[in-house]
Order: C-alpha cells, then sequence, then structure tokens
C-alpha cells in the first residue's frame, strides 16, 4: 500500500531569501497547504512587502544568511511569532556570471559566503532545534550547475555542488546519530526569476517558472523526496549523460547549447541584478563589474 503523503497543515516554515523569486513562490505554495511561513530577507523592506501581499499566516524577519546572529534572530523570530520550526528552506543565493579567469575575489567571496556558507550555517542552527524535538526537514536549494558545471558560472556551480555534496553528508550522519531530521536538495534548470534573467537557452528545455519549483518542494515534503530534480526529466539525462564517454555527452551538451546558458548571459539584460548581487552582502564592499563573456572563434 501507497505510503500517504504528509500533510503539511499547520506547520511552521522559514524560508531564507523568500521577498521576491523562488523564495516567494515556494511561500504562496506552503500558504496554499495551510502552512505558516516566516519571510526572511536582507532586504527587509521587500520581506515586508511580499509578506504585507500574501496575507495572514506569514511574517517578515531581516535576515543576512552569512552572519550567525542574525539568522539566529530570524528563526528566533519565526518561532516565537508562529510556533516551533518544522521546516526550513535555504533558498537565499546569488548568481554573478563572467569568465572564471575575470571574476574578482570578492565576487568570488560573496558567492561562497551565500551560498555555501550561508546553507551550512542556516542548516546548523536549523539542526539545534529539530534533533532535539526529533522531526524536521531542510531544504537546499541547489541548481543543475551543480551537477554539469556551466561554463560562464564556474565559482556558483561550485557552490551549488557543494550544497549537494552537504546534503547527502548530513542526510548520512541523521541516519547514523538515528536523529529523525529529513533532508532534500533542489536541482532547478534555468528558472524565470531576476537571478535566471538574460541567460541562454537550452534546445529542448523551456525555462521553469518560480512555480514549478515551488510545487516540486511541497512534493518533496509530502513524500521525503531527496534528490528533487525540476523538470523531472532532467534526472532521466543525467543518468544518460553518465553512461556516455566523455566525448559524446560534452558533444551533446553542446549540441543542446548547454555549455552556452551562462557563458552567453547579456550583460545588459542582467545589469541590474548583478548590481544588486554584489550589493547582497552588507558586510562586503560591492566589488566591480564583470567584462562580458566573449565569443572564441571556431567554436
Amino acid at each position: 500500500m501507497a505510503k500517504q503523503p504528509r500533510i503539511l497543515a499547520g506547520e511552521t516554515a522559514a524560508i531564507t531569501g523568500s521577498a521576491r523569486g523562488i523564495g516567494r513562490a515556494t511561500a504562496e505554495a506552503f500558504l496554499r497547504q495551510g502552512m505558516k511561513v516566516a519571510i526572511g530577507d536582507v532586504d527587509f523592506d521587500a520581506a515586508r512587502q511580499t509578506a504585507s501581499e500574501l496575507g495572514a499566516s506569514t511574517v517578515a524577519l531581516p535576515l543576512d544568511v552569512t552572519d550567525r546572529d542574525s539568522f539566529t534572530a530570524f528563526l528566533d523570530g519565526a518561532e516565537e511569532q508562529l510556533g516551533p520550526l518544522d521546516v526550513l528552506v535555504n533558498n537565499a543565493g546569488i548568481m554573478q556570471v563572467g569568465r572564471f579567469i575575470d571574476e574578482d575575489d570578492m565576487t568570488a567571496r560573496r558567492m561562497v559566503d551565500i551560498n555555501i556558507h550561508g546553507v551550512i550555517l542556516g542548516t546548523k542552527l536549523a539542526l539545534e532545534r529539530m534533533i532535539p524535538r526529533d522531526r524536521g526537514h531542510i531544504v537546499n536549494i541547489a541548481s543543475q550547475a551543480g551537477k554539469f558545471g556551466a561554463p560562464g558560472g564556474a565559482t556558483y556551480s561550485a557552490t551549488k555542488h557543494a550544497v549537494v555534496g552537504l546534503t547527502e553528508a548530513i542526510r548520512g550522519e541523521m541516519r547514523l546519530m538515528g536523529a529523525h531530521v529529513d533532508l532534500t536538495y533542489v536541482m532547478p534548470a534555468v528558472v524565470n526569476t531576476e537571478l535566471g534573467s538574460g541567460l541562454g537557452d537550452v534546445r529542448g528545455m523551456p525555462n521553469l517558472e518560480p512555480t514549478e519549483v515551488a510545487d516540486a518542494i511541497v512534493d518533496a515534503l509530502q513524500h521525503n523526496v531527496v534528490d528533487v530534480w525540476v523538470p523531472k526529466s532532467a534526472k532521466r539525462t543525467n543518468v544518460l549523460v553518465s553512461l556516455l564517454p566523455r566525448t559524446l555527452s560534452e558533444g551533446m551538451a553542446r549540441a543542446m547549447k548547454a555549455d552556452r546558458v551562462l557563458a552567453g548571459a547579456d550583460a545588459n539584460v542582467r545589469r541590474n541584478y548583478e548590481l544588486r548581487a554584489a550589493r547582497s552582502e552588507p558586510g562586503l564592499a560591492p566589488a566591480p563589474e564583470q567584462p562580458e563573456l566573449t565569443e572564441v572563434s571556431g567554436d
């Protein structure tokens, strides 16, 4: 007999970076399930606006995921106003694209601090609350770039690869400890958000809407899915590619233009996002704008 889906109604969720994009769509999806949601974002004004628009059962709180005190205050505030934490979605992340050899150190540090250290910190703080209660679910947003490695986004790909490895390792530790805390990582393709603006297209794979990722997260919570591919068809593609010789798999990626998704990004379209991302960690000064990736003749 099939296992019944978990009922999410009444549970408390905290979502990082949820003033916009995937985080906001996930908050909306959770609310439809009857959950209570804490909206956390470094842009507190945007978080308050989002919470106001989403209505009851939401609360907006300031959050810098790279700062332990800020993250602790976010989770404390969520629990004080909504109840004990059942779900944490580590969604906050940035993606600044360009050639690796042109990337300045501050840009790399910012992506590592937010995309990796922010997830590590949030997971530790959530586990401190969930393990004593012997329940809880942590969802970490990764990317298919973390599986395949995307030219034009080397450091970003590295951070998302780290999220996958981190989640798998902690999940194993929970099993060894006998702790009933579940972990999930989500690997979307390109999503129509500000972060995904101006990126190239993959042949045969249309861009996703944030709601598709949000629905996949809800499904993962209901059925305890560990590795979530969005769209689901990408998982079959990954299995096929892993069985092919490297020359064939790389040739397939070139034929699908998968190697141009980040490398072919339109810098003009992405300018506003890139500038905002450069200012997304209060502890670091903004890095200079990155030069646009140029085409190499003969490719």
